[in-house]
């Protein structure tokens, strides 16, 4: 079986462009399976139980964003949330592209979109999100979401080893970006 690699469609005022085979939309219950397979095949994402991107899918649909190839099915997705303690600033949780997807700017695509529909019915003046040290793939697209954006980055561990149960776990810098021109 051949993957076909699908080129990406030029975007407007230099926002990532998004493959052509590919739509971005509202995350539903029947996705929760897909969001957990791409998390689980990432590599890089802390897996979480696939009843948790279920519920994600069931409570958390509106803070979140699915890509969606020509069948219909996630090829991607960022999952979200508003923080309780601060409404305007929208955490992003984890960010899954399929392998055969990667390089195309998709990731870069759902940031995006997800900010701009977030913004739409709240007003968002920082995005966070926590990133390993070791995951550079992911500092590249916030920070780079930070510079399309027009908006600073300030960076702070949120999270250390000792924060967490055995066997431990990599240390979480939180990144905060703001604002962003969404």
């Amino acid at each position: 079986m051949t993957t076909a690699h699908t080129e990406p469609r030029p975007a407007p005022d230099g926002a990532p462009a998004l493959p052509e085979d590919c739509r971005i939309d509202r995350p539903t219950l029947a996705d929760g399976p897909h969001l957990w397979q791409l998390a689980r095949d990432s590599g890089a994402l802390d897996l979480n139980s696939p009843y948790s991107y279920l519920l994600w899918c069931r409570d958390f649909a509106d803070t979140s964003v699915v890509a969606r190839n020509d069948a219909g099915l996630p090829v991607g997705f960022v999952t979200g949330y508003l923080r309780p303690d601060e409404p305007g600033t929208l955490f992003v949780w984890q960010v899954a592209v399929a392998e055969s997807r990667r390089g195309l700017g998709l990731g870069a695509a759902l940031l995006d979109a997800l900010s701009a529909r977030v913004a739409r019915t709240h007003a968002i003046d920082r995005v966070e999100t926590t990133i390993t040290p070791d995951n550079v793939p992911s500092e590249r697209l916030f920070r780079s979401y930070a510079a399309r954006h027009g908006a600073t980055v300030t960076r702070e561990v949120l999270f250390t080893p000792a924060d967490f149960p055995p066997p431990g776990h990599e240390t979480e810098v939180l990144f905060r970006i703001g604002p962003p021109a969404v």
